[in-house]
């Protein structure tokens, strides 16, 4: 968790990205500054952590927040710390292909929502969208592009990968972004199961962390069994 210390002061406009990945939080937080050099992005991974920046530098321009951490969802949470921080824009993602997630988050008070699998210039395009007080709410189908899951992406098999029926099912669940809470509530299994099956997945495939895993099968469909 991110701790930090001291009284509020006033700042220059800041964006904070709210994601329990790192990797993928600071991707984020990288592109962002890409797409406007003049705006700080800070990376926070957990809710606690980012309520502590906000009571010391104040509300940030722009919060791109997973609408799903490793405690759960957070949609009406977020919700209602925007209702709190009216001046504050929030552009929400997630990794879950969920049809009704972007209408959850329209309804909580979202000013944009923009799937993590969406293209670069989608994003770019979101972003530059919801600080100009405007939103974004692409159709899901428009946002995946052609990862994964694409039509043009080669079959593979869990049996084919070497993994067993179970982490084939897991499987499916990273490549789309989820969590592990979210995996063991979807799979009715427990959380450290989750955790066990992911570490054999990464050595059966020969990489280190999930962005790895999404690399390693670009361009593949992995079939239910």
């Amino acid at each position: 968790m991110g701790h930090f210390a001291g009284p509020m002061k006033l700042t220059e406009p800041y964006v904070i990205v709210l994601d329990d990945h790192p990797l993928v939080g600071r991707g984020f937080a990288q592109f962002l500054q890409s797409v406007e050099p003049a705006l700080e992005a800070v990376v926070v991974s957990d809710w606690d952590a980012m309520q502590a920046l906000v009571a010391q530098r104040g509300a940030p321009q722009l919060l791109v927040a997973d609408v799903w951490l490793a405690d759960g969802p957070c949609v009406e949470r977020l919700g209602n710390w925007c209702r709190r921080h009216p001046a504050s824009r929030w552009l929400a993602v997630s990794g879950d292909d969920d049809a009704a997630l972007a209408r959850l988050v329209r309804a909580a008070g979202a000013h944009g929502f923009v799937d993590k699998r969406a293209p670069a210039e989608q994003f770019s395009a979101a972003v530059r969208s919801v600080l100009a007080g405007s939103t974004w709410f692409e159709p899901l189908p428009a946002a995946l592009g052609a990862g994964p899951t694409g039509p043009r992406s080669r079959p593979v098999s869990a049996q084919t990968l070497g993994l067993t029926q179970r982490q084939g099912e897991i499987l499916s669940l990273v490549l789309r972004g989820l969590p592990n809470k979210r995996i063991a509530l979807q799979l009715g299994i427990a959380e450290s199961t989750v955790k066990e099956h992911v570490t054999g997945i990464l050595e059966r495939l020969g990489v280190r962390s999930r962005v790895e895993v999404i690399t390693r099968m670009r361009g593949s469909r992995l079939e239910p069994p």
